[in-house]
């Protein structure tokens, strides 16, 4: 029952979203050739051929329509629509993604924070919660975290933390928490600055695991290629910066590889990569 709920309610906002889209653009369904969609989950055929459907089921039959990971488009917003190199996600959840010149495709993590993601957002923030507990009940260290996440909470114990964590522990609830992290880390707290040094060196470890996949530094590891990086963990432009440590790592592993903040959000890069498929 509550997977069909699910099913429901996504389906209604990818409609709703779609209508927004067309309005915005003065647009009709008629007008619309091709269909691309970059959706954070799909990883699997029959993800993307439920999704298919139903935009098949909004537009007329003449419209093209390709679901992709949104992994995928986020690289194309920073290739200008070609299919590849790596791209890095670091937001809330975390992702490596890439392609060679042959259409061969890796990946890494992208799994959660239960199954190793620990440089996403929600994977930062879960180690600082813990530390401010273990701190609390004597198994670690003090650390500037604790009173950090409380005053942000509006907490006045550690022992609150639990009830807090617990109400609703959604990723994007807890990764909202990295800032102050990265505050902590700012202001010389050794546990939140080995979270951060942690947390890069889990990213740049996922985009060397899809670059040794597919050979994209070549034979002598020297060989030129992009590394898109996308999210806010990567982009948040602060003292302590993650991303310019993860891209200090990638470039220790592979002097070849280009680092790219995208200058276009990743929806352009799914309308670049709806024209190339129109026009394959």
């Amino acid at each position: 029952m509550c997977i069909v709920y699910a099913e429901t309610a996504a389906r209604d906002s990818l409609e709703q979203v779609i209508s927004e889209a067309l309005v915005q653009s003065g647009s009709d369904k008629s007008d619309v050739r091709g269909v691309c969609l970059g959706v954070s989950g799909v990883n699997h055929p029959s993800d993307q051929e439920k999704i298919e459907n139903w935009i098949r089921d909004i537009f007329p039959s003449h419209v093209k329509v390709f679901v992709q990971n949104d992994a995928i488009v986020a690289l194309a917003s920073g290739t200008m629509g070609k299919l590849h190199g790596c791209v890095l996600i670091a937001g809330t959840g975390c992702i490596a993604y890439g392609f060679d010149e042959d259409g061969k495709e890796a990946r890494a993590s992208g799994g959660g924070p239960i199954l190793g993601d620990w440089g996403s957002g929600y994977g930062i923030a879960a180690q600082a919660l813990t530390a401010v507990i273990r701190a609390h009940d004597g198994r670690g260290p003090q650390t500037m975290l604790t009173s950090t996440i409380l005053k942000a909470l509006g907490l006045s114990s550690p022992d609150e933390l639990i009830g807090w964590t617990y109400a609703d522990p959604s990723w994007a609830r807890i990764a909202a928490l990295v800032p102050q992290v990265v505050s902590c880390a700012e202001a010389g707290d050794e546990i939140s600055d080995k979270i951060l040094v942690d947390a890069a060196e889990d990213l740049a470890l996922s985009v060397k695991a899809v670059v040794q996949r597919l050979g994209l530094c070549g034979e002598d590891g020297t060989t030129s290629f992009p590394v898109v990086m996308v999210g806010g963990v990567l982009n948040a432009n602060q003292k302590w910066d993650i991303g310019k440590e993860v891209s200090k790592r990638i470039n220790r592993y592979f002097p070849g590889a280009q680092t790219i903040i995208p200058k276009v959000e990743p929806a352009v890069g799914a309308a670049l990569l709806a024209m190339n498929f129109l026009s394959s």
